[in-house]
């Protein structure tokens, strides 16, 4: 699989450097040094935290169009077998993100010299995996400074094919949140269980209920997701345990219903707290908004891909992802949009492989879109 262009290069050394949310510092430095390797005159750079802004002046600008990247990668052992594969220990861009880089930097290439009559920013955002990074980018001084006046973002699409978009009116992406829950009882001798209070018994028992949430409190019109995906508790095993801990996630098509989801969580919880005789403890963790996709912009957005571009457009139904970028959606108004890059393998999967040519394609379809706005 040789290198086509200069930006599939750029995102397979991308691709080697994944960092977690925060710890982005080889990355921040790599956006750095090709950034400022461009022509300056028009640029403007900014850093916050392991996060970048790049301002482009126009030529004659009334407002100011905002496009976003998220930076992070995932923490999971990499498969792919790649000749550029991750190097660095169990981590990996296993949700596409040094794709969603290269395209920003593909963009800003073009529109250093070749600017339109707006303003652009571009935003290099980290930590959208964890602990959140939208938000508080949102709120800071920068950002405040060059708030854009509309804001755009793609994510890319394992399931379509290379040259296809998918998106929607409306909500897009759930609302997500992180769940932990911490068990505490009494340890001892597996022969003596009547002397202890087992976690092991009482996270099963949680784990039961909690999945009658969905299926019993939430509107069956309605959607919503609870999943465990990680228990850790006991030390070997005729040791009962006395402690336990259950990692998982939330997801809901309605803020309503993560109140009402959150809340029956914080009471089943209790209650094995009563019945098992045990303390516990519940963390949410990083909560992230929906993506709503601004009407009146994507369907513009949808109309001038038909018209304009080879892409083909499917307007796809919501999807239970969690993305960050609700956030900025939530105070500036925009939209997200499903890149197709045929992968066998889905996001978060240790052997993701999305195809190189949907970097090119997205570029080209992006600054004519951009184009056109400004």
């Amino acid at each position: 699989m040789g290198a086509t262009n200069p930006f599939t290069e750029i995102r397979r050394e991308l691709h080697k450097i994944p960092e977690l949310g925060f710890q982005e510092f080889k990355t921040q430095q790599f956006l750095l040094n090709y950034l400022y390797s461009l022509p300056q005159e028009n640029m403007e750079i900014k850093t916050w935290k392991t996060g970048i802004f790049v301002k482009i002046s126009g030529k004659n600008p009334s407002r100011m169009i905002g496009y976003r990247a998220d930076i992070d990668g995932l923490p999971i052992v990499e498969e792919t077998g790649l000749s550029f594969k991750s190097e660095h220990s169990e981590q990996m861009h296993a949700c596409g993100h040094d794709f969603h880089m290269t395209i920003a930097l593909g963009l800003i290439t073009r529109f250093a010299e070749d600017r339109i009559n707006d303003d652009l920013l571009f935003i290099f955002q980290p930590a959208e995996e964890g602990p959140g990074g939208a938000e508080p980018m949102l709120k800071s001084d920068v950002m405040q400074e060059w708030k854009p006046d509309m804001i755009i973002a793609l994510h890319i699409a394992p399931e379509y094919p290379v040259g296809t978009i998918a998106l929607k009116e409306g909500l897009l992406f759930a609302n997500t949140s992180e769940l932990f829950i911490h068990l505490k009882g009494k340890g001892g001798h597996a022969a003596y269980p009547h002397k202890t209070n087992d976690m092991v018994v009482a996270a099963c028992a949680l784990v039961s209920q909690l999945q009658s949430i969905v299926s019993r409190n939430v509107d069956p019109l309605d959607s919503a997701v609870i999943t465990i995906g990680k228990i850790t508790g006991g030390t070997v095993q005729n040791i009962i345990a006395e402690t336990a801990r259950l990692e998982g996630t939330i997801r809901t098509l309605s803020p309503e219903s993560m109140e009402k989801v959150k809340s029956r969580v914080q009471a089943i919880v209790k209650g094995i707290e009563v019945g098992y005789e045990c303390e516990t403890a519940i963390d949410f963790g990083s909560m992230y908004h929906q993506v709503y996709n601004e009407e009146n912009l994507t369907r513009e957005f949808m109309d001038f891909t038909r018209a304009n571009t080879e892409m083909n457009v499917v307007e796809c139904r919501e999807a239970m992802t969690g993305e960050d970028f609700g956030y900025m959606l939530e105070d500036i108004p925009g939209f997200m949009f499903w890149l197709g890059v045929d992968s066998e393998y889905g996001l978060h999967h240790a052997k993701l492989n999305p195809k190189e040519q949907a970097i090119e394609k997205a570029i080209e379809f992006i600054a004519s879109y951009l184009k056109y706005k400004g």
